[in-house]
């Protein structure tokens, strides 16, 4: 099951590491955890779904942790980085079999440009390296860092979205308190 390897993967194998280095860290009072989400745990697209909840869920896990640990010497970033040239898209990627024909017409254009910009992407892996890198050399790093032009696009753009959604319906959101 495709699905559940997306958790696997994505969710279980970083919190079993996570679980292993902690005690550790907390008797040096000071460690930098890199979390790599992905702009997917922040924004969404059709057809991968259980990719992105289980990078929405690592992102919720990282900015929690974070929180937690913080006054202890410990930071936890969440790197969310866009389009890289590494095998994401090509032979690494497990493709669940179609399963709803109905939704080709969303699926299919976007399976086909996964494909096409694999290894052309814009994102280049030796600079994000060296980004995160700086990252850890920082006194006060952020709970987040976007890698790459496409995420900070795309995430600026879900943003956006969804505080026009939120501001359209605060009359609704507001009227559910106790007066």
């Amino acid at each position: 099951m495709e699905e559940l390897h997306q958790f696997e993967v994505n969710i279980f194998g970083p919190v079993a590491v996570m679980q292993s280095v902690l005690p550790y860290m907390r008797k040096r009072r000071s460690d930098h955890i890199l979390n790599i989400t992905s702009m997917d745990g922040i924004i969404t697209m059709p057809g991968i779904a259980f990719h992105h909840a289980s990078k929405f869920a690592l992102e919720g896990i990282s900015e929690s942790l974070g929180g937690e640990i913080k006054s202890v010497g410990i930071h936890v970033t969440g790197i969310e980085p866009g389009g890289f040239r590494i095998d994401w898209a090509g032979r690494s990627m497990l493709r669940a079999e179609r399963s709803l024909a109905d939704c080709d017409e969303v699926f299919e254009p976007r399976r086909q440009r996964r494909l096409e910009r694999n290894g052309n992407q814009p994102g280049d892996p030796k600079k994000a390296a060296a980004a995160m890198l700086r990252l850890i050399a920082s006194d006060n790093p952020p709970a987040h860092l976007l890698l790459g032009g496409d995420a900070i696009s795309l995430v600026r753009a879900k943003l956006g979205y969804l505080k026009t959604e939120f501001d359209a319906r605060e009359p609704v959101s507001s009227s559910t308190d106790f007066e």
